[in-house]
């Protein structure tokens, strides 16, 4: 090795013996375990890496910065998801990064990797749904890039936002006896992704089949085009809430308890009878012999909120419609447990969806 290559690669590993599957780690553990020692030199950097969206701050204003990557085969399937409510989900699933960290999206840039299979047709389909997402939130598109792919299609999308000081709300907040409490209805979305799956293999390159989607057209919609909850963000400002700790559901109810839990060195308790479920999704559920409220804890996609509130926020925080009360922190030294009807406790585990897994 001559001195110029030793100066280039000094302090960098040559060669590494030992392989460990990203698997055993998953997707946020790859994170923690990538960033855990990663320094802040800036001083506009106020957040980093470990929530649902960085906080820069410059001048009077917080500035909110997410990011979501979607790879075809593994997070949509093209079969069955057309390329205009792609694009929108594309774009709304980053729009709730934002509000779950109590902001509001301004700006996106979008990046496309696109393979030969694609036509300009098929991918202004797929802006048409960036497009309307945007005009339906009020976010403009600022820029981003396109690049040929090998390997289908691929999105990325970056928001931009801007919160308040004081009012932008971490997963790290939480504190004992805080209401835990989740906007609308969860498991819908996995239901209608399970509904199209079901589909897909009695489809099998029949020229004349009908999928049977007769009456679950609500678990389409959660699936295909979900909606980012601006709504209850509005409301709990209405109502002068503020609360100590919020995320999106975008990967199970289970998963984002335990990340608020883990930021926030707490437990908690939720109730079975509590956890908020739409009769189409129950429908499903018994009629695809699964679990109902395995679905709800871990089915993932709903990107409904959820957030926490001091025990005094009772009254105020249940009249707000859409919203439920599930349960509340506790001690971390007690876990984090699921009440189940019958007054039983099962500890919860982070089951939800996971692209990093074999």
């Amino acid at each position: 090795m001559t001195t110029e290559q030793s100066t280039i690669y000094e302090g960098l590993p040559l060669k590494d013996t030992k392989r460990t599957e990203i698997a055993t780690l998953g997707e946020f553990g790859l994170i923690r375990h990538l960033t855990s020692e990663m320094p802040i030199v800036n001083t506009s950097t106020r957040k980093a890496v470990g929530d649902d969206a960085a906080v820069l701050h410059y001048g009077d204003k917080a500035t909110l910065v997410t990011t979501d990557l979607l790879l075809e085969g593994v997070h949509f399937d093209l079969t069955y998801v057309p390329l205009a409510h792609l694009g929108y989900k594309a774009a709304v699933v980053n729009f709730s990064d934002i509000y779950a960290m109590n902001g509001t999206p301004r700006q996106i840039t979008v990046s496309l990797g696109i393979s030969k299979r694609f036509s300009i047709e098929d991918i202004e389909q797929l802006y048409s749904g960036i497009k309307l997402a945007c005009a339906n939130y009020n976010v403009d598109i600022v820029g981003g890039d396109t690049s040929a792919s090998m390997t289908g299609l691929t999105i990325s999308i970056t928001c931009i936002g801007e919160g308040e000081d004081g009012k932008i709300v971490y997963r790290s907040g939480a504190k004992d006896n805080d209401l835990i409490c989740v906007s609308g209805d969860l498991g819908a979305a996995y239901m209608g992704l399970q509904l199209l799956e079901r589909e897909k293999f009695a489809f099998n390159g029949e020229q004349d089949f009908t999928p049977d989607f007769g009456g679950k057209e609500y678990l389409l919609e959660r699936q295909l085009k979900p909606e980012a909850r601006q709504d209850i963000i509005a409301a709990l400002a209405e109502a002068g809430i503020v609360p100590t700790a919020m995320m999106d559901v975008s990967d199970g109810l289970s998963s984002e308890l335990l990340h608020i839990c883990h930021e926030s060195g707490m437990g908690c308790r939720v109730y079975e009878e509590r956890i908020p479920i739409d009769y189409q999704t129950a429908l499903m559920a018994e009629e695809l012999n699964m679990n109902l409220v395995t679905a709800a804890l871990n089915g993932g996609e709903d990107y409904e909120l959820l957030f926490t509130v001091p025990l005094t926020m009772h009254d105020a925080v249940s009249a707000i419609p859409g919203v439920k009360v599930i349960g509340h922190m506790t001690a971390a030294s007690l876990g984090s447990y699921m009440i189940t009807r019958d007054g039983g406790e099962i500890k919860l585990r982070a089951q939800g969806w996971n692209s990093l897994e074999e």
